[in-house]
């Protein structure tokens, strides 16, 4: 009888434990599974500018179904997918055109955006074109509207975007740096330009996982997986300056799928 009772008592415990043990699995799915709907908000690095494959549906907004929100939604299967970002979009265009699908049950959401504000693509532009004092007046341009101007705009989007999504995680990704110094291009600029724009783009991404931080979102830094592949790197998942010229300093492809995605993957 103490025999059956110590067996009883070890296999209830036994059982407890095993139960106490499945509750927690059963509590405790990833931290941002896709249970419910995704949105990707954002510019052309969200919309997939410069990897081809574009939804002709999209218009001038250029999204490809290459891009890395296409990629995630794919092999993570969420609830519904909004796939929204536009090419040329600033911070006014998201707020305006893009907010559309978030709502109460909106799981996830992915942006890039502050570039374009910025004005990036004119400082690429004048400094391919017209020398190193124009490239560097425009840079220095472009970094005080970042320190100064951006990050009210930033905060005003993200304050939207949890307004209308309260439930979301949040992943803001920046943008890589462009040019490898000391690498080789048949056509381009040099090295002491070059600096100037890969700091620019340090500086932009500073500004923007900060205010990122401090609404409380994610931040998805690139220039790590983009290390190697910038442009004049030999191996680069970027286009130079290219025809279609919108799809100049854009990922390509590859790096959708190798230097976005996973970083959008590990902060999903």
């Amino acid at each position: 009888m103490r025999v059956s009772r110590a067996r009883q008592s070890f296999v209830s415990a036994l059982l407890t434990a095993l139960l106490v043990a499945l509750g927690v699995v059963l509590a405790a799915p990833p931290a941002h599974a896709a249970t419910g709907g995704y949105v990707a908000l954002g510019d052309s690095y969200s919309a997939g500018v410069g990897a081809g494959s574009y939804d002709s549906a999209s218009g001038s907004c250029k999204r490809s179904t290459k891009a890395y929100p296409v990629l995630w939604a794919n092999s993570h299967a969420p609830s519904s997918f909004s796939f929204v970002a536009c090419s040329g979009a600033r911070t006014g265009d998201v707020l305006n055109n893009q907010l559309g699908p978030l709502n109460g049950s909106t799981s996830l959401v992915s942006i890039t955006i502050g570039g374009n504000d910025a004005g990036f693509a004119s400082v690429m532009q004048t400094c391919v074109l017209n020398g190193h004092t124009a490239c560097a007046n425009a840079v220095a341009q472009a970094r005080s509207f970042a320190d100064n101007q951006l990050p009210g705009l930033l905060d005003n989007v993200y304050a939207q975007i949890h307004s209308r999504a309260p439930n979301a995680h949040v992943v803001v990704l920046g943008y890589s740096r462009l040019y490898k110094i000391g690498g080789s291009c048949w056509f381009g600029i040099g090295d002491t330009d070059r600096a100037l724009l890969n700091g620019a783009a340090d500086e932009l991404d500073l500004v923007i996982s900060k205010r990122a931080a401090n609404a409380g979102f994610s931040f998805g830094d690139v220039r790590t997986t983009f290390t190697g592949h910038e442009i004049c790197s030999g191996s680069e998942w970027l286009h130079s300056t290219t025809l279609p010229i919108d799809e100049s300093y854009h990922p390509t492809a590859t790096g959708q799928s190798k230097g976005y995605l996973p970083v959008f993957t590990a902060a999903a």
